[in-house]
């Protein structure tokens, strides 16, 4: 009888040999993609300035479309436009740049009285003589010892002197002249005619491209596809307005401000610095070395050169952090880190080039990655969206155990929101996250009561806390009618007249504490029992002779049998006492909330928090209603 030879294992879908692979391939098209744009960049950096440039010019083109021109015509004449713009300010710049380079020696005599006056100023300091002591001894150090002076017997031992050669430069001829002149100005105009071609062709191949694009990325979603270019093509538009009109607004209190000072040339100054800011971080320092080194060359103090460097280095704070996060808001949709990395990324690959486009192009790639599912990562990465979700990064707070931390989150969302829909949209989420680690057998015994205590102390620390948020008002419909003091309240509601009770785990505590408070917020008393508590063994050791409504708390019934019995005996055992159960979290049309609703055979089941206490409150207000024989109630 033949053996066969046992079946070897297959590798299950989504093991750990299948995610290696992926990982892998998704490193080996990352490092040829960006080997791709490394290497490529004679053509990628014509097309992307090209791009950029065209964006630009869009509304213009747009507006000469809307004139009836004609889509070829309107292309040629905003071509001719930027053309002219360019050539423009080519021409103002190097003309003043001319007039400052003519002008440069009229200042050197204040340059060497400032020079001289530094270093007299250095040679009477006791601190610059030691530190210049110091150098020269490790000088000297360094150098060896002096060479032994000269002497006539070894001049004798010299033979002749050699012969001196004159070296007489050739004429210089006007070609050589020419190519001198011209020869480094080459590549810039051959790399800017590449961009304006391009510039035409995307212009008028701007449909048709766009089709491509989305037959290309997206044809499977067109719609999708289509929704990721035009919120890429409208960001990218905004930025690129709202950039130059701040950079051009900044360029004009710079000139102006060093108009006032009395630096030459300002226009030119606050031309370059309008241009240099589109450059980020370096742009705005750079083009005030200009300006503070002509500040520093005229004068013959020193005020010029510190109102030049006053001017500069407060306006640019100014401008950045207060002026811009106003009018960008979240229109960019980057990161204050996704930005710095970008800028560095860009640098690295493109020079300064990529640096003057490291924002608009990481803006379209989160953009990409907010709408196209395989490059998800980016919009985590780079994107301004929180990388948790409330729930999440409470449930974080709850694992760690920093009720302190949670507070400061809950707080910045009770801003705008009311107390009730924290816990119920955040708190009891990020307690079914926790009810689903459990269940898989992720959370041990210590987290567990870790996250029931977080809960607790979360729940002192916002016990302050108003149920509307300051500022928000809530229509007469959605206020529930007023109760009446808790002094008139029945005899039955005095104490603590709603229980609520903990169905299986200690989560289910942390669920009924939150539904203790905040009936507690309206006047009512509450109290919480564990599950432990309501056992069998132990239900009838229990107070409940001032208890009015039993609530049982669950975020997973998990086996039905338990939600069923649990309830059978709270009822036995408080037969006047109107019974609730809670499915926490759980939407009313859900297969299991509706399995969970049939296996508790009660008619009185709520989803939410916020559904419970409304119940709580119908019950507490028709208690507290006079009888419809009462005289009181007839004359009313």
């Amino acid at each position: 009888m033949t053996t066969l030879p046992p079946t070897p294992p297959v590798a299950t879908p989504g093991g750990p040999d299948e995610r290696l692979q992926a990982t892998f391939m998704a490193s080996v098209v990352a490092a040829i993609a960006v080997a791709t744009i490394y290497f490529g960049r004679p053509i990628f950096v014509p097309l992307a300035l090209a791009i950029l440039i065209a964006f630009a010019l869009s509304p213009v083109l747009a507006l000469l479309r809307k004139l009836r021109l004609g889509r070829v015509l309107s292309v040629l004449i905003t071509v001719l436009f930027a053309v002219i713009v360019i050539a423009g300010l080519g021409t103002f710049i190097g003309s003043q740049a001319a007039k400052v380079a003519a002008e440069l020696p009229l200042y050197q005599s204040n340059l060497i009285k400032k020079v001289q006056s530094v270093r007299g100023t250095a040679a009477g300091s006791n601190l610059v003589r030691s530190i210049t002591g110091v150098f020269d001894n490790l000088g000297n150090v360094i150098a060896g010892p002096l060479a032994a002076p000269e002497t006539k017997t070894d001049r004798a031992k010299e033979g002749p002197k050699p012969i001196p050669v004159t070296v007489v430069r050739p004429r210089t001829t006007p070609v050589e002249i020419i190519g001198t002149v011209i020869g480094p100005l080459i590549d810039p105009l051959i790399s800017l005619t590449v961009v304006i071609v391009f510039v035409g062709f995307i212009l008028l191949q701007k449909e048709d491209l766009r089709d491509r694009f989305i037959r290309l990325a997206g044809y499977q979603d067109l719609q999708r596809t289509t929704i990721a270019l035009d919120e890429a093509a409208d960001r990218l538009s905004q930025y690129l307005f709202s950039q130059t009109v701040i950079n051009m607004c900044f360029g004009a209190m710079i000139g102006v401000g060093l108009w006032l000072i009395g630096i030459p040339n300002a226009g030119l100054w606050g031309l370059l610095t309008a241009m240099m800011r589109f450059v980020p971080y370096v742009g705005v320092p750079l083009s005030a070395l200009f300006p503070l080194a002509l500040g520093f060359a005229i004068d013959p103090g020193w005020s010029k050169a510190l109102w030049t460097a006053a001017l500069y280095f407060s306006l640019e704070p100014i401008t950045g952090q207060l002026i811009e996060p106003v009018i960008y808001g979240r229109n960019m949709g980057l990161s204050a880190v996704a930005v710095v990395v970008a800028a560095i990324f860009w640098t690295w690959v493109w020079g300064p080039v990529g640096l003057l486009l490291s924002t608009p192009l990481t803006m379209c790639l989160v953009v990409m990655g907010r709408h196209v599912e395989p490059l998800k990562f980016l919009d985590v990465l780079l994107g301004d969206q929180p990388p948790l979700a409330l729930e999440e990064s409470l449930y974080l707070r709850m694992l760690a155990g920093d009720p302190d931390r949670a507070a400061l989150e809950a707080e910045a969302f009770i801003k705008n929101n009311s107390l009730k829909e924290f816990f119920d949209d955040v708190t009891i989420r990020a307690l079914a996250l926790a009810q689903r680690d459990l269940d898989r057998g992720a959370l041990d015994r210590h987290r567990l009561h870790a996250v029931r205590e977080t809960v607790e102390a979360l729940i002192e620390n916002l016990a302050e806390r108003d149920e509307v948020p300051e500022g928000i008002s809530r229509d007469d419909n959605d206020r529930p009618p007023p109760l009446p003091e808790t002094g008139h309240l029945p005899e039955g509601w005095r104490g603590r007249a709603v229980l609520c009770v903990a169905g299986r785990s200690p989560l289910d505590e942390a669920a009924a504490a939150l539904l203790a408070h905040m009936v507690e917020k309206h006047g009512i008393g509450a109290r919480v029992v564990s599950a432990s508590d309501v056992a069998p063994a132990q239900l009838a050791n229990l107070e409940v002779s001032d208890v009015q409504v039993v609530c049982v708390s669950y975020l997973d019934p998990g086996n039905y049998k338990n939600a069923r019995y649990l309830v059978k005996r709270l009822k036995k055992r408080m037969p006047k006492a109107h019974p609730i159960a809670g499915f926490w979290g759980y939407a009313e049309s859900d297969s299991h909330y509706l399995d969970s609703v049939e296996a508790m055979e009660i008619d009185d089941v709520v989803s939410s928090l916020s559904q419970g206490v409304e119940r709580i409150l119908v019950l507490a207000r028709r208690a507290a209603a006079p009888p419809a024989s009462d005289p009181a109630s007839s004359a009313a």
